[in-house]
C-alpha cells in the first residue's frame, strides 16, 4: 500500500498571485523536489497490513517522512518522534477493536498538538484543538448580534456596516467560500465614507487562502512581499527546499485608502493566520489575542484500513522569515472583560474604536 495514493494538496485553489513564481512553476517545483522520495517509494515501498500494528506503523510512517514541523514541535513542544514510535507501540501490542485503535492512533496524532493534522473514520474525527480550547474565546455571539444589530449587509458570508460613529464594520467568520471581486467592490463602495474600517476575524477558522488573498490584496497599493514557504524535498525531518517568497497583488480594482484595523483572537486559524499576517504588512493594526497558528499546508494520505490522515506538509513564516505555526502576536492585546459583557459592550471592538 502507498501511504501517499490520496496525496492532496491546495495548490489547486492558490492563485497566482501568492509567490513570485507562478503557480505552474509552484507545482512544477514540488512535482520536482518529491520525485527522489516518490520514486524510492514506487521501488522500495514498505507495505503494511490491516491490522493494529500494521496501521500503527503506517501511520507513523507517513508522519515520520511528510509531516513538516517536527524541528518545531521538539523544540517548542520536546516531540520526540522516535520516542513516540516506541511509547505507542506498547498500547498496539494487544488486541484491539477499532474504537480503541482509534484512540490510541488519535492520541499519538494529538502529540503534535497540530490543528491541520488529524484521522477521519466512519464514526469520528480525531483531532487536536488546543490552539483554541485552552484559552479565552475573546469573543461574543451575544455580542456581536447587538454590534451587527439586524440592519447589516452580507455577502459572501462577510456582514457589514456602519457603526453609530462611523466606522465601517466587517464580520469575516470564515474563508470557506470564494470572495467574488465584485463582492469586495461592493462593499467597500458602501462603507467609502466611514472614518476608517474595523475587520473582525475572530473565531474564523480559515478556509482558502484564495479568499484571504482576494480581501488582503485591496489593502496595498504595490505588489509585496508578505512572507515565505518551503516544500518537503525528502524523508529528512529537515528535509526542506529554499524559502519561496509569498507575493501579494495590489488588486487592479477599488481599494481602501483609510486606516484598517483587524481583531483577532485565538481561533484565528489556517487561511485566516494567514490574512492577519498579510494585513500586518499591508500597514493594518492588529488588536484582540494572538492568533492560533496553523501555517503548514495540508496534505493528506490513508491508512490500510480506509482512515484518511491529513497533516501539515509545507511550512509557511512571515515576512521576517518567522513561523506562524503558533499563531501571531497583535499590536495590541486586547481581552474582554466581564464588566464590558454585562454592559453589553464588546471590549476588543470598542478599543479599535478609539484608534480612529
Amino acid at each position: 500500500m502507498n501511504p501517499l495514493k490520496e496525496w492532496k494538496t491546495f495548490f489547486p485553489k492558490l492563485s497566482s498571485d501568492i509567490f513570485r513564481i507562478s503557480l505552474r512553476q509552484t507545482i512544477l517545483f514540488a512535482a520536482i523536489s518529491l520525485i527522489p522520495a516518490l520514486m524510492t517509494s514506487c521501488v522500495n515501498e514498505e507495505e503494511f497490513e490491516n491490522n493494529p500494528n500494521g496501521n500503527f506503523e503506517a501511520l507513523w510512517k507517513i508522519m515520520d517522512e511528510h509531516y513538516c514541523f517536527f524541528p518545531l514541535k521538539e523544540k517548542e513542544l520536546g516531540v520526540n518522534w522516535n520516542e513516540v514510535h516506541e511509547r505507542y507501540k506498547r498500547q498496539v501490542s494487544a488486541p484491539l477493536n477499532s474504537d480503541q485503535l482509534f484512540e490510541v492512533l488519535g492520541n499519538m496524532l494529538g502529540e503534535l498538538r497540530d490543528g491541520h493534522v488529524n484521522m477521519s473514520s466512519s464514526f469520528d474525527l480525531a483531532r487536536n484543538w488546543s490552539w483554541r480550547e485552552d484559552y479565552p474565546a475573546n469573543v461574543s455571539d451575544t455580542l456581536l448580534r447587538a454590534y451587527l444589530d439586524t440592519d447589516y449587509r452580507q455577502t459572501c458570508g462577510m456582514q457589514y456596516r456602519f457603526l453609530d460613529d462611523n466606522i465601517g464594520y466587517i464580520r469575516c467568520s470564515s474563508f470557506g467560500q470564494a470572495i467574488g471581486d465584485g463582492n469586495i467592490d461592493e462593499i467597500l463602495f458602501y462603507l467609502a465614507p466611514a472614518n476608517g474600517l474595523i475587520i473582525d476575524v475572530r473565531s474564523n477558522g480559515g478556509g482558502m487562502l484564495t479568499s484571504a488573498e482576494a480581501l488582503a490584496r485591496r489593502f496595498t497599493n504595490r505588489d509585496i512581499i508578505v512572507g515565505y514557504m518551503q516544500h518537503k524535498t525528502g524523508k529528512g525531518h529537515e528535509d526542506f527546499s529554499a524559502m519561496a517568497e509569498q507575493h501579494l497583488s495590489a488588486s487592479n480594482r477599488l481599494r481602501w485608502q483609510k486606516k484598517v484595523v483587524v481583531l483577532t483572537n485565538r481561533g484565528v486559524y489556517s487561511a485566516a493566520n494567514e490574512f492577519v499576517k498579510y494585513m500586518k504588512v499591508c500597514g493594518a493594526t492588529i488588536v484582540g489575542d494572538r492568533t492560533g497558528g496553523g501555517a503548514g499546508m495540508p496534505f493528506s494520505s490513508e491508512l490500510p484500513n480506509g482512515w484518511s490522515i491529513r497533516f501539515s506538509a509545507c511550512p509557511m513564516y512571515d515576512i521576517n522569515g518567522n513561523s506562524t505555526e503558533q499563531g501571531i502576536n497583535p499590536d495590541i492585546n486586547v481581552a474582554l472583560s466581564d464588566e464590558d459583557f454585562r454592559r453589553g459592550k464588546d471590549s476588543i471592538i470598542e478599543y479599535a474604536r478609539k484608534l480612529f
